[in-house]
């Protein structure tokens, strides 16, 4: 009896050919859904970068080639912090990690003004003992830097991987927080501090 990653296996090739037609009928659809609501926002946001157009044909499990490729132009992409420090204030990424609105969620109307976007890593992840709503879709991440420690290294890996997942793992489902201009390159070091700090709740016992 084949498992169901053989059979994605051997189903996959024979999909991404065979309803290329199909998928563009269904791409029309969306956008002309979207034709009357703000129409250059969600026009822009129908509009897939290459990254998006490689993970959507090979439903996020691309081949090794072409994930070795993502991985490389991510890495490319990877911007930082102006004054270098990939660590920032843990306060403002305990204020960060929490905020769970701004960029339109949940609404076709702009946002209020002064709105500030959040990364919302509650929704996936467990952080801080201490809050009572916590996602299990992502890993735990409660007490991170006794488990990794807080090394130069350990503070690039956390950073790269909040500003752009894909970075590390082709078609990832993480957001590209950083890449997509979500969160400044300050922003997430701000979370590389929630984090990382040892007196951050995450790390407190």
């Amino acid at each position: 009896m084949r498992t169901r990653a053989a059979l994605i296996a051997l189903l996959l090739p024979l999909a991404v050919h065979a309803d290329e037609a199909l998928q563009q009928r269904a791409e029309q659809i969306v956008r002309e859904s979207f034709a009357a609501a703000t129409p250059q926002e969600w026009a822009q946001r129908m509009q897939q970068d290459d990254v998006q157009r490689l993970c959507s044909r090979y439903y996020n499990q691309p081949p090794a080639d072409v994930a070795e490729q993502i991985v490389a132009s991510q890495r490319q992409a990877m911007r930082y912090p102006a004054d270098g420090k990939l660590m920032g204030d843990w306060k403002n990424g305990q204020a960060l990690a929490r905020i769970g609105a701004g960029g339109h969620i949940g609404t076709i109307q702009p946002d209020p003004p002064g709105a500030k976007r959040g990364g919302n890593c509650y929704a996936c992840h467990v952080l801080a003992a201490d809050e009572l709503a916590a996602g299990t879709i992502g890993p735990s991440l409660s007490g991170y830097a006794r488990r990794r420690g807080t090394s130069r290294e350990s503070i690039q890996y956390v950073y790269e991987k909040i500003y752009n997942t894909q970075a590390f793992f082709a078609c990832s489902l993480m957001p590209r927080f950083g890449h997509n201009n979500w969160l400044t390159p300050e922003e997430v070091a701000d979370l590389v501090a929630y984090l990382l700090d040892p007196a951050s709740p995450v790390n407190r016992e």
